[in-house]
């Protein structure tokens, strides 16, 4: 359809095939070294995806950081992402990583829903203040939480800090993608899930973050989100779609310190 080759990232990445068997090791091997530190399938709803991942540093922990991952609302699960939690653990947060149901068994708003259930659950895990990061779909979604009708003032308060990494912010153009067919929205849908249209936010610090090598689509989401709700932007110079989050996984990076700072 008419924005499938604007929204399509493996095409533009070198090498792309090879990242996600990458990432699934590097987060495998990471849980195996955690040990007693990782909690692992912590139910927050009934669904068989309906679990998270914990990790804990050492000591109490400052906070919880929950991770959302991406892929479109159509792919992956928590499993492939732990090794992004060496950032914020060294900075001494706890780490909540969950999976959710995927479309098309579920539809987006639904997803969103999935997630406000783990932020909550998370919350009662650890005490102290909750930040949030999400890439791509994912950041869709942790921008999703501000929202005051998703989730309850005593979470949605808690919320310092949203990082939504390379994000889609506003849906409406992938009503012209043929990943609509499994999306299943509608414009009125669309508008109702994209973040540039929430209006009655909890207060937070908000940056969004992209990388510089995105394609044009990524970066016109990115700086829509800015707009509407006049954030904090930092383009990762040289980073694409795939790599924009390395730089979790490293305590002393920019993009951990903006999380947890």
């Amino acid at each position: 359809m008419e924005l499938d080759d604007a929204y399509a990232n493996g095409a533009y990445i070198e090498g792309a095939a090879d990242y996600p068997p990458r990432w699934a090791a590097s987060a495998e091997d990471f849980r195996n070294s955690l040990q007693e530190r990782a909690r692992l399938d912590i139910a927050y709803g009934t669904g068989a995806r309906h679990k998270f991942d914990l990790f804990l540093p050492e000591g109490e922990p400052v906070g919880v950081f929950v991770f959302v991952h991406g892929g479109y609302w159509l792919a992956f699960d928590k499993s492939s992402w732990s090794h992004l939690a060496v950032g914020a653990l060294e900075k001494g947060w706890a780490v909540a990583m969950p999976s959710y149901d995927l479309c098309p068994d579920v539809r987006i708003p639904e997803i969103t829903q999935q997630i406000a259930q783990a932020v909550q659950a998370a919350a009662k895990e650890i005490d102290g203040p909750i930040v949030l990061a999400g890439h791509s779909a994912g950041g869709h979604l942790v921008a999703r939480m501000l929202d005051k009708s998703v989730l309850p003032e005593a979470v949605g308060s808690r919320i310092r800090t949203v990082v939504p990494i390379s994000p889609l912010s506003d849906l409406r153009p992938l009503l012209r993608t043929s990943m609509n067919e499994k999306f299943k929205m509608d414009a009125e849908e669309a508008a109702a899930e994209s973040p540039v249209e929430m209006q009655d936010r909890y207060e937070a610090n908000v940056t969004v973050w992209v990388g510089g090598a995105e394609r044009p689509a990524f970066l016109d989401q990115a700086i829509w989100l800015v707009e509407a709700w006049e954030a904090d932007h930092v383009i990762a110079f040289e980073k694409h779609h795939f790599n924009v989050i390395e730089p979790l996984a490293d305590p002393e990076s920019d993009l951990v310190a903006v999380i947890t700072g």
